[in-house]
């Protein structure tokens, strides 16, 4: 039968999201709908709406979330009626080559994240005899959405759903990009450039993981500021003054990592992090947009640099979702802190006019039912 829900949602590159009522069909085999209580204003769903990355159109927005699972389909194994859960927007099959070698993040269940197909080619969201995909198969812009069980991870029921919404992007890629992908260990020296809502959590895991200096460049104050309340013991507006300082401290060797989350990827960061980075040294690359690796050879050669991209932080959302929100109950992990500002669906444009601004670490929709 369906339902109808309401939903933001962008027509074609370069148009503001829009706010309307679309229809939702019921789960099939092995899918769940959930009503999502609060969704992340991440910086990727910004990419897609301004046209930095490919997507179908016209897409539901949205792929960090945290709700309720309200019906199940046939089949469905992972979660049940009335459970409380966040969306990896990976999902994990758990059986395909990369889940079963401790590689969910790059689950081949993925395949379908830029259409917002699920796998039989069809769609759950539609408008005006229109198919509209969720992105990443998800589309936690919408109150409700139809995702499939891989998609799911169950929480307990006392975690804010704001808070879990968080976990199932910007959070675990930040602190996998330290902690898994740039594999930071105890007294090192680490260098963040950006410092928004994945930023934050880089620096969160570098200090977790033991990092004696935790360098953030970034050119916001306020993302200075709040980039030693997670954790950085030192911040730099400028990437110049940043890398004397890396000179100054560790005596011309250099830093041990790089790790890059930028809002918008671009050429001159990779080249001021390949710079920063001493013998062995990595640069980790999690940020989105067109910059290109362009280094001689000898360069990395005869330091033994290395170049690494990450994709969900190289997490496993089964194993690390649930160890990072143990993690904020033990106070170990600050992510109440990462939420600046909460918005209602109709200001989804706003909340990302203030990121673009620069005065959110991270917003949040609070869906209303």
């Amino acid at each position: 039968m369906g339902m109808t829900t309401r939903a933001a949602i962008c027509r074609e590159p370069g148009t503001p999201w829009e706010t309307t009522d679309v229809e939702l069909d019921d789960p099939r085999a092995n899918e769940v709908r959930i009503r999502f209580h609060a969704a992340g204003l991440c910086h990727s769903d910004d990419h897609i709406q301004k046209g930095d990355a490919r997507m179908r159109m016209p897409v539901v927005g949205g792929h960090e979330g945290a709700g309720v699972v309200e019906a199940v389909g046939p089949g469905v194994t992972r979660v049940q009626v009335g459970d409380h859960v966040v969306c990896s927007f990976i999902p994990a099959c758990g059986y395909c080559r990369y889940c079963s070698t401790g590689r969910q993040n790059l689950c081949d269940a993925g395949k379908n994240a830029a259409t917002g197909e699920f796998p039989d080619g069809t769609f759950r969201f539609h408008l005006d005899g229109e198919d509209l995909g969720g992105l990443c198969v998800l589309g936690t812009f919408s109150q409700y959405a139809v995702v499939s069980e891989f998609s799911c991870i169950p929480i307990a029921d006392d975690i804010p759903f704001d808070v879990a919404s968080l976990v199932g992007c910007g959070v675990p890629t930040g602190w996998g990009s330290a902690v898994h992908a740039a594999g930071v260990r105890a007294g090192q020296t680490v260098v963040v450039y950006g410092c928004g809502g994945v930023g934050a959590n880089a620096v969160q895991g570098a200090r977790l993981a033991g990092a004696r200096t935790v360098v953030v460049v970034d050119p916001v104050p306020f993302k200075r500021d709040m980039a030693k309340v997670f954790g950085a013991t030192h911040t730099f507006a400028d990437a110049e003054e940043a890398h004397r300082f890396v000179v100054e401290t560790t005596w011309g060797e250099l830093a041990d990592h790089a790790i890059i989350t930028v809002g918008v990827l671009h050429d001159e960061v990779i080249g001021r992090a390949l710079a920063i980075i001493g013998k062995s040294g990595q640069v980790t690359v999690t940020a989105v947009g067109n910059g290109s690796v362009r280094a001689p050879s000898g360069m990395l050669i005869g330091y033994q640099r290395r170049v690494q991209g990450a994709i969900f932080g190289a997490c496993n959302p089964l194993h690390d979702v649930p160890r990072l929100l143990d993690l904020y109950r033990s106070g170990d992990l600050k992510l109440d802190e990462l939420i600046t500002r909460r918005y209602r669906l109709e200001e989804v444009n706003q909340g990302y006019a203030d990121m673009a601004d620069g005065r959110n670490v991270r917003g949040v929709i609070v869906h209303e039912h």
